[in-house]
This record gives C-alpha cells, structure tokens and sequence, in this order.
C-alpha cells in the first residue's frame, strides 16, 4: 500500500499546489504555513510568486494576493499598537468581504487566536460565547453594532465593513491606511482559529482548529480536482466549515476566491460568469434557491466554466442533487464532515451518479468506521450503525474541556448511516433524530428525500412525537413551492406506495419554510412551534 504522504504529495503534485520541479517553492510553501498558518502563509508565498495574481473578489473589486499581504501587515501591525499580541483573542462577527480576510491574515501573523461568530447570533449567545472563549478583541461589521454593544464597554472594537462611516467608529480601512505595511516577524507560534458548532442545542461549542502541515490540503482534493489559478465563487460563509475549508484550499492553490457580502443566487450565476469561475461551494439551501430561480433566468448566464458544485454542511438530497446535475452537468461534489471532524467523506460526480444522496467514500489521510451498540465495527453493506471518523483535520477537543465520544482513535459525528456493496457512506440520520414507532426503528432522512420526490414539494422535515399506542408517530413538515397543491393524504399515500407503513407520517403540517440557522442547518427542536 501507497504511504498517505506520498499519495498526499501527489494529490497535491496534481492540484498544482506542488510543483515538483520548483523544490525551493515546496519547501517556503511549507515553512510559511508553520510559522503564519494556513490563510497568512498562502497570502505570502502566492504574493512573492507573482505581485499581480488576484486573490479576492469582493463587492468594492479585486485585490491581488500582494495587496492582501500588505494590507494585512498594515492591519496587524495596527492591531499590535492596540494591544494584541500572541496571548490575545480576536473574535470576528463579518460576512464575506475584504475586511473579514485581511482580519484573518493579520491575526495569523500575530499568532492571536482567531475566533469566528455566528452572523445569526442572538444577543445573550454573543455575550457567552465571548465571556466563554476570554475574547479580548472584537471585529465586526456595522450592521452588527447593535448586537456588539451588549458587550462590555472595554473591550476594544473596530469596524470591518462600514455602511456609515459618521457612526462607524475606527475602521479597518482606518487602521490600515494610517500603518506602515512592512513585513512582520514570524510569531513563536500559528494563533489558529475557533469554529463554533451549529448550536442546534444550545449555546455553540468553540471547536479549536490548528492547521500545520499542507499535506492536509489533499484530504480535500483527493477527490475533488480544484486545480491552481483559478477562481472560486464562495455561497458559504466563511465563519462556517464549508467555506472556512474551502476558502483555506483556494488560497493554498493561489487561485482568485470571489466573496458576496449576503448570498443571492443570481447574482451567484454572475459572479460564476464574470470570473469564468471553475468551482461553486455552496450549503444544499444555496443551491436549492439557485435551482428554484427557473430556467429562464439559470440560462441567461454563462455557467459552462464550473466543473465543481461542491456541497456540505447538511443532507443534500438526491431530488436537489440530480436536479443540479441535470442543469449544471456532471458537477456535484458532496462532502460529509463536521466542524470537529472537517472532512469524512466526499461524494464525486461519478459516486453521485452511480448511488444519488451517498456521501461518498473517505479520501487520502481519512478513515470512517461504523460501529454497532456493542462497539463493534460493522463491515457488511445495509445495516445501520454510528459515525466515526478522524484526519488529520479534526479537533483536540471543545475549549471548555469537553471532548466528542472516541473509539480507536475516530471521533463521533452524532450521526448514523449505512455502506452500500461499492463502500460508498449514504447518512440516515442524527443518532438522536432515530424515531421509535411501534417498536420499529425510523431514521427521518429516507422520509424526508422521498417526499421530495412528490411534485411541488421543495423540502420536508420529519419528527417523532408522542404517541399512546405507539410511543412515537411520524409527523411531516412540508413546504410547497408557490402555487403547487397536495394534500396531506397525497403525501401519505406517496410514501406508503413506496416504504413500508410504520414510515407513513401520521401528522402533516405545511409551512412556508423550514425554520433554518444562518448557515442552513435545520432546527429540528423548534418544528413543534409550528404545529
């Protein structure tokens, strides 16, 4: 068997990330992402290499990887006048856009630890979560002013992106401008980055992600072909794990990342357009408002340069999937992962194709295992057991000291899902989303990619609730797209006509939309608010 390493190399020989005949590149590509981590050393290789290549996209135009990395000495050299230094916490409260990366950039070279919030916090869990993680500095755009003023009066704080610059406060740009941009020492060690987990069930957990080695870039292109110099246009934000991972791989590639403060999917079509770009990441709600665009306005734009659709951060269905497939072509990449796992598995366009809705197989340096209730490893195609899996990617543990459920080394991804005979991983569900009707063991995701199915349903959701007879029955949530009709008997004879009777939801109710956190994730716990 091939060594990780050396398959590693290749992947990444491949990608163009490494060019074998230029070892002197390799080699300060490597020492740069040791000393300033991942963002900040990619951002200095890329601009030595060549001062005019492009590096972001935003609303207010280009920046090439050279302005970056002078700007970013700029605002790091700032920020160390206000205090921060390699001891420090800076937390970041942005949406996608210059100031969000050059934070990232300047942080990296301070050695700070970067910690980046949720844009759908609410006020109390802004307030734990700082108090929680001892953030010492906080950066945010001015939208989120309000939100940033429950914390408290001393804490140092500047403006990312200004939408009025009378009350704007001091600003990035400020920072910037009045600072000299010459180079900084490496710090004794990389700050790394706090991720912040869904929420889903209370306050997020601070999930710490340190990046040393490149050889953990081919994890991701092992199996899927981003290749260097091109652009990426990125839907998902990149507080989240998606795009945060995706953004990483772009830069490590030195290829053009084109951000959009607030996601819209037409403008999404002409961002792809304009930057001839060759890879889309998006979260499956993204692509799901791109699809429901029409036609009429899909075909109005050039998309014939993307040959990557890559998807994650919740259940892609095989309806949406085959749908994008069918406009976009052979294009969908979907990675299975966690914000403590990062990568597990990544479905390719051929995987897709052979098996809709799988999740794909583990690339180089990953392993997924599925073990049973007894903590046995289950091998055989079909039967149900937990997620485990580990990389070089996943984290140390939460930063309040508590730690994912481990077996042999893999870590727990609270999910549950099943091999087919090729070794491709389909997801069936939350471990504790499992429903227990009759006795009969009901995992809500079959339900759910089968409704739809049904003409003119665009998304469904499915609980267990209590039931005397039963102990749970099913009960569906369903959203219909505008101006489709179906009953609640229509459905319920859908999915009896195609599984078996304990799956048929009892209950089902139509909502307009499915209540959804900033980054797609579905709220499960609050669909009884709904009826």
């Amino acid at each position: 068997m091939v060594p990780t390493a050396v398959r590693s190399v290749d992947v990444m020989r491949k990608a163009g990330l490494v060019p074998l005949t230029r070892p002197d590149h390799v080699l300060k590509s490597a020492m740069a992402v040791r000393k300033f981590g991942p963002i900040a050393g990619a951002a200095r290789v890329a601009a030595t290499r060549d001062s005019k290549a492009v590096g972001l996209v935003d609303e207010l135009g280009a920046l090439t990887f050279a302005q970056l990395d002078s700007r970013s000495n700029a605002l790091a050299r700032a920020l160390a006048a206000h205090g921060v230094t390699d001891r420090s916490v800076v937390a970041l409260l942005a949406r996608d856009h210059r100031g969000a990366v050059e934070t990232m950039l300047a942080t990296g070279k301070l050695g700070a630890r970067l910690l980046l919030m949720n844009t759908g916090f609410a006020k109390p869990q802004l307030v734990d979560v700082a108090e929680r993680e001892g953030v010492t500095v906080f950066v945010a755009d001015q939208e989120f002013a309000e939100l940033v003023d429950a914390l408290p009066e001393h804490l140092p704080r500047f403006t990312a992106w200004v939408d009025d610059p009378r009350t704007a406060g001091t600003t990035l740009e400020q920072l910037i401008r009045a600072t000299e941009d010459d180079p900084l020492p490496a710090p004794r060690e990389p700050g790394g980055m706090v991720l912040l987990t869904s929420g889903t069930t209370g306050t997020p957990k601070g999930a710490p992600r340190q990046v040393r080695s490149p050889l953990a870039a081919a994890q991701f292109l092992d199996r899927i072909p981003l290749r260097a110099g091109e652009a990426t246009v990125m839907g998902a934000p990149l507080f989240h794990a998606t795009g945060l991972s995706q953004f990483i791989i772009t830069f490590a590639l030195h290829s053009a990342v084109v951000l959009r403060r607030k996601f819209d999917p037409e403008a999404t079509l002409k961002a792809i357009e304009d930057n001839k770009a060759t890879a889309l990441v998006v979260v499956p709600t993204m692509l799901q408002r791109i699809m429901d665009l029409g036609s009429d306005i899909i075909d109005k734009y050039d998309t014939s340069s993307l040959r990557i659709v890559f998807t994650a951060g919740s259940a892609l269905s095989p309806e949406l999937g085959n749908r994008a497939s069918a406009v976009f072509g052979d294009v969908i990449h979907n990675l299975y992962g966690s914000t403590e796992v990062s990568v597990a598995t990544v479905a390719t366009p051929e995987d897709w194709r052979a098996a809709p809705g799988t999740v794909g197989k583990p690339p180089v340096g990953c392993r997924v295992v599925l073990y049973d209730e007894a903590g046995e490893a289950i091998t055989e195609p079909g039967v149900t057991g937990r997620v485990f899996a580990g990389s070089g990617l996943a984290f140390a543990g939460y930063t309040d000291g508590r730690h994912k459920e481990i077996i042999d080394g893999l870590l727990s991804t609270g999910d549950v899902g099943h091999w087919d005979r090729e070794g491709r991983l389909f997801i069936d569900g939350r471990d504790d989303d499992m429903i227990v009707s009759g006795g009969e063991n009901v995992f809500p995701a079959e339900i759910e990619n089968l409704l739809v199915e049904f003409p003119g349903v665009v998304e469904a959701a499915v609980l267990g609730v209590e039931d005397e007879k039963f102990g749970q029955r099913l009960k569906a949530y369903v959203v219909l797209e505008e101006g489709a009709r179906a009953s609640e008997d229509d459905l319920r004879e859908h999915v009896k006509s195609n599984l078996a009777r304990f799956k048929v939801p009892r209950d089902v109710v139509f909502l307009e939309e499915l209540p959804r956190n900033a980054t797609g994730k579905l709220l499960r716990k609050r669909l009884p608010e709904f009826g």
